[in-house]
């Protein structure tokens, strides 16, 4: 039991940083590691997960994912604008060939991810607020 609860505290706390990290990072995605993290503090740590929970900056998010299993539609599309603006930036960059076809084909399958995430109707977020 606390080997897994460790297990499980590391690997929140690692994800956690990445998607922090993510933020600012392109190429790093802060939306699945912040997911990530919060499963693994809800399963390691409850101080942790409940800070996660009223942290400013991702609350709202996970709340929605929890509850509704589904992002809002305007966090959808910054995700997705973000992320391909971060993309073009480093393919633009890149001198190597091979490394800018790597990133068109990471950053198809981030869109395909983003894509395929459910979104919460207007009606659902008007009701919740």
């Amino acid at each position: 039991m606390i080997v897994k609860r460790g297990f499980f505290l590391c690997v929140g706390l690692t994800s956690l940083a990445l998607g922090i990290l993510g933020i600012v990072l392109p190429l790093l995605p802060t939306v699945p590691f912040i997911l990530l993290s919060a499963y693994c503090f809800a399963r390691s740590s409850e101080r942790l997960h409940n800070w996660l929970l009223q942290h400013p900056w991702f609350s709202q998010s996970l709340r929605d994912w929890e509850e509704k299993r589904a992002v809002r539609p305007g966090l959808k599309r910054r995700a997705m604008m973000v992320s391909l603006l971060s993309f073009g930036v480093s393919i633009a960059i890149v001198p190597l060939v091979w490394v800018k076809i790597m990133l068109c084909v990471c950053c198809l399958a981030l869109m395909c991810y983003l894509w395929r995430l459910p979104v919460i109707a207007s009606h659902e977020i008007q009701r919740s607020e």
